[in-house]
């Protein structure tokens, strides 16, 4: 179970161990033990796991409710179902005993996460079914990686916002609003794995580290376009995204409006919605599909606007690499958060993207970037 902050993982955990221990459905026919409950430390099993706010102490009603025994890290039913505590910080632990089920909570931050669930492992050998449930806030580890790759595991996700009839108002007002988007946020508030592609040009933490709340003023503004080659449902997306530039040089992406399945009129109109929104100076479209054709359909849908085309000569990891370079320079901002532009930026390796789409909103923000990097006047040759 992958969930957010505050989104009921520990809730669930504890109910599905009273489930087990009471023997009723769907988690068992009859009651299941003994169980091991696992947890980062001792002190996290006992204050979070057993006695927390969520805890296994809090949940039962009082006739139904265990005794915790903490000398022998031991928590009794009535009904004679037994739970164990064990450190995840010590794996040794787990040699010996055995167990018809385990609860295993927030795995992605044990620190000897592979040692101690391999013990588990070798643990639960009872009954005809040994079960275990993990509960966790996501995070790009080898354990997390492992089990969700594992065909065997059904995931379950929740977000923060699933839970939000049991969180202060304030949480969500404050700490939601504030990190809405971000990695962090994805990550703590959605229960989503986000990771790096390896070999990628743009790290998510480069991009995180450049992230401010608004831009200062902007002299100039443009919109880039990267238009598709067709207007179904399964082309290309046409890449729309804008960016600005500051007197002391530095670089804010403004906006991505990357839709998909648009014809020409309706992506045009939406770039240039964009465009007047943010009263900007230009709009760049790539030509490379299309040529000409770019020009006619925005003029055609506003003559006034200046549009200048771009064509694009060298292969897209060679556009990208200078622009690659100006964020890890720090010289790029993003003013809020854009969740399907930087999954596209951290999945762009050597060979593209890896599920061999085209980076379109990656594109259109190269061209927009490239764009306001480039000097006021342009060399020219005299003769002499």
């Amino acid at each position: 179970m992958m969930g957010g902050r505050g989104s009921g993982k520990t809730r669930a955990g504890a109910e599905w161990v009273r489930a087990l221990a009471l023997g009723r459905p769907p988690a068992a026919a009859a009651p299941l033990s003994p169980i091991a409950l696992v947890g980062e430390t001792s002190a996290d099993v006992r204050e979070v796991m057993v006695e927390g706010v969520s805890g296994l102490m809090r949940i039962h009603p009082r006739g139904e409710r265990p005794q915790w025994l903490p000398s022998r890290r031991r928590l009794e039913w009535p009904n004679g179902a037994v739970a164990q505590a064990f450190s995840a910080d010590d794996p040794e632990q787990l040699r010996g005993p055995q167990f018809a089920a385990a609860w295993c909570d927030e795995i992605a931050k044990w620190s000897r996460a592979e040692q101690a669930f391999d013990m588990l492992q070798f643990a639960l050998r009872l009954g005809e079914a040994p079960r275990q449930v993990v509960t966790t806030t996501p995070r790009a580890v080898p354990m997390v990686r492992r089990l969700l790759a594992d065909p065997r595991v059904a995931v379950t996700r929740m977000t923060t916002a699933e839970n939000a009839l049991n969180l202060a108002p304030r949480f969500l007002d404050t700490v939601v609003a504030r990190y809405r988007g971000t990695r962090l946020g994805r990550q703590e508030l959605l229960g989503e794995l986000i990771e790096d592609r390896p070999g990628t040009l743009f790290p998510r933490d480069v991009i995180e580290r450049g992230r401010v709340a608004a831009a200062p003023p902007l002299p100039r503004v443009v919109v880039a376009v990267d238009p598709p080659a067709s207007a179904h449902r399964a082309s290309d997306a046409c890449g729309i995204v804008a960016a600005g530039r500051a007197e002391d040089g530095r670089l804010y992406v403004l906006a991505d409006r990357t839709a998909r399945g648009l014809r020409p009129a309706q992506w045009a109109a939406r770039a240039l919605a964009l465009y007047r929104q943010l009263e900007a100076d230009a709009l760049v479209a790539e030509a490379n599909q299309g040529g000409e054709m770019v020009r006619a359909v925005l003029a055609e849908a506003d003559p006034a606007v200046p549009v200048r085309l771009v064509h694009a000569r060298r292969g897209k990891w060679l556009r990208a690499e200078p622009v690659a370079q100006l964020y890890e320079q720090g010289k790029v901002a993003h003013v809020g958060a854009f969740p399907e532009l930087e999954d596209e930026m951290a999945d762009f390796a050597h060979d593209g993207l890896s599920d061999g789409r085209s980076p379109d909103r990656l594109d259109a923000l190269v061209w927009a970037l490239a764009t306001l990097t480039e000097p006021a006047t342009r060399p020219r040759v005299r003769r002499m």
